[in-house]
């Protein structure tokens, strides 16, 4: 049998494992097959709303170059892609990079079509120049680093002034009524239905209320990247709070 990737003690504290990120490679590793079915049914659909508006507030322009971090089977890189594409008409198309750290989701990325060219790579340690983009979108990712502010300092080196940072990212709501029964669904019912859905041993879908219930809240976000460097922060809110776009931008002051 394959040792679950989370036990119970390692649950009480997802984000001070100190292989965290060998854990959460391990988790994707095993659910990769199942990933985006389990999206669709456990979100009702609303994974790829939330994705299309993400889509649509990274405002992307002509001659972009856009970078996908924790892309994993590749739903956000294509809908980037397809902007791209769309108003970028009569410009040589560059494709958007799409970044994963658990290679087992990368081939099934692959299949799906779009102007996207896919590699293995740390959102803590990335493969670009400084300065070298304009969008960077991290979605569902950012709690799954090792180290998010490292992540973020990250992302700061390598977009260039008036670049634009979109952290897609699951959150607790703040009304009480919408919160208890956004708890009782993540914590009693989908990490069951969906464990059974991917016939998962890992603990992925234990892991996940755990990891978001313990992870920045929106204040503390929007600190994050105000102490990374963006300029411009802000957070928008999606179905009634159950996940967030947070935006950020590089301003030409703060280049270093």
């Amino acid at each position: 049998m394959t040792q679950p990737a989370w036990n119970k003690d390692q649950l009480q504290d997802v984000h001070a494992t100190s292989d965290k990120h060998r854990r959460v490679r391990d988790m994707f590793s095993a659910i990769a097959s199942s990933y985006d079915l389990n999206n669709r049914l456990h979100s009702f659909g609303l994974d790829q709303t939330w994705r299309r508006k993400t889509v649509r507030l990274a405002s992307i322009r002509p001659g972009d170059r856009v970078v996908d971090v924790a892309c994993g089977t590749g739903d956000l890189s294509v809908m980037l892609a397809q902007e791209l594409a769309k108003v970028s008409v009569g410009v040589s198309g560059t494709p958007v990079l799409g970044i994963d750290y658990t290679f087992a989701m990368l081939p099934i990325a692959m299949k799906k079509p779009g102007n996207v060219v896919y590699v293995q790579g740390d959102a803590m340690n990335l493969p670009l120049d400084d300065g070298s983009c304009d969008v960077l979108t991290i979605a569902f990712g950012l709690r799954n680093v090792q180290d998010a502010p490292r992540a973020l300092a990250e992302f700061r080196r390598v977009l260039r002034a008036g670049g634009r940072l979109l952290v897609l990212e699951f959150c607790e709501p703040t009304n009480p009524l919408v919160r208890w029964g956004n708890n009782l669904y993540t914590r009693r019912v989908m990490p069951w239905t969906a464990t059974t859905v991917a016939r998962d041993r890992s603990g992925a879908y234990h892991y996940l209320p755990k990891s978001v219930s313990s992870f920045y809240d929106q204040p503390r976000m929007l600190g994050a990247l105000q102490t990374a460097g963006f300029g411009q922060t802000k957070a928008h809110p999606m179905t009634f709070g159950v996940c967030v776009c947070y935006t950020g931008v590089v301003e030409p002051s703060t280049v270093l």
